[in-house]
């Protein structure tokens, strides 16, 4: 037929170009994402460590013992300590109720687990104001029983659980689904109770997923910035987190101060960076 290509002549023809393309797009693709890693991740991290130090060891020290960053950085690991355990209690009872279970509503329940991912965390923390302040809804309350929530540490713990509260669920529910109920419903029939089932059985199963979702966890509760900065009041000393301290460090110019201190956080974000490594690496090891 006129036109027509025989196909060993098509192979004999592009197979070299088809076998070079693939290599140079892998070249190039590479190449653009090593070329972005350095520029807008590697290059700002090593910035910060050589702005923090550009002043000397003494005034980087001076900067990190400083008694309000000393309290900012306790209120930050005070605010981790509650939030991320109640977190992962939280998580693996919405896993489980939403995997194990069927019952009305299921949807609506899993969307209000994703809401903080869809609303600004400032907003979240003037949802906050609009229920605590002292026109809020439980405004009158509050002041009666003498009870602070915003500008105090039960707010900034509040605002900290709401943006963070979605990430060992959101881990654990894809797991958990992947994983069945078999093993658990052999358990039960072989005679073991529900709390029995859960720490032999559904546990060891979900133990990297877990973790992986608590070590995000964390690293959001560090690093909230947005909710906390709404409900905190910025009281040096007292409701400051590491974020805000960075914050009014460099809004005062003293440039060196802040980067000390974002250098700490930064320090916290590579140990979590290297601890969800591990995580996903044992993980993929036991399949």
């Amino acid at each position: 037929m006129a036109g027509h290509i025989p196909l060993s002549y098509v192979g004999k023809s592009s197979g070299k170009k088809s076998a070079e393309e693939p290599l140079a797009i892998r070249v190039l693709l590479i190449s653009v994402a090593l070329s972005f890693l350095f520029l807008f991740l590697l290059l700002p991290l090593l910035a910060i460590f050589i702005k923090a130090f550009e002043q000397g060891m003494g005034l980087y020290i001076a900067s990190i013992t400083d008694p309000d960053a000393l309290s900012a950085i306790k209120l930050t690991l005070l605010v981790v300590v509650l939030t991320v355990p109640l977190n992962a209690l939280f998580g693996i009872a919405a896993a489980w109720a939403i995997t194990k279970f069927d019952f009305k509503g299921k949807s609506i329940l899993i969307t209000i687990i994703d809401l903080p991912f869809a609303i600004s965390p400032v907003i979240a923390g003037l949802v906050f104001v609009l229920l605590f302040s002292s026109h809020g809804l439980f405004g009158d309350f509050l002041f009666e029983h003498d009870i602070k929530i915003l500008f105090a540490v039960p707010g900034i713990v509040l605002a900290t659980l709401f943006v963070t509260f979605p990430f060992v669920a959101r881990e654990l529910i894809p797991l958990m689904q992947s994983q069945g109920s078999a093993e658990e419903e052999a358990s039960l029939t072989l005679g073991a109770n529900g709390w029995k089932t859960f720490w032999l059985v559904t546990l060891p199963n979900i133990k990297w997923g877990l973790l992986y979702g608590v070590i995000l966890c964390n690293a959001r509760a560090v690093g909230e910035f947005g909710a906390v900065s709404v409900v905190s009041g910025h009281i040096r000393g007292l409701t400051n987190t590491m974020p805000l301290h960075i914050e009014i460090l460099y809004n005062e110019y003293q440039f060196s101060a802040a980067f000390a201190v974002a250098s700490l956080m930064s320090i916290l974000a590579i140990v979590t960076l290297i601890l969800k490594n591990i995580v996903e690496w044992k993980a993929g090891e036991h399949g």
